[in-house]
């Protein structure tokens, strides 16, 4: 949609109410590796209102959609070979 905002994974980490910096974001990220087989929404390292948060976007395509995808695949483990 013409006009929509694109967000950074910076303002997705401080709408989502935790440390926003590079540094901070790449920290979480590392600490919190999910199983391939584990959905971004139903992890654990959510409390509810930032479940929810991230349900609601990703459900409705909203503007967070792409922050929330690179999220998602940055929190799970990738197959080098």
């Amino acid at each position: 949609m013409l006009g929509e905002p694109e967000y950074s994974m910076n303002e997705l980490f401080a709408q989502l109410g935790l440390e926003s910096s590079d540094e901070a974001i790449n920290s979480f990220i590392e600490k919190n590796q999910m199983a391939k087989e584990e959905k971004l929404t139903e992890s654990p390292i959510w409390n509810d209102n930032q479940r929810a948060f991230l349900q609601e976007e990703w459900y409705k395509d909203a503007a967070w959609v792409e922050t929330i995808d690179e999220l998602n695949v940055r929190m799970h483990p990738h197959d080098d070979a």
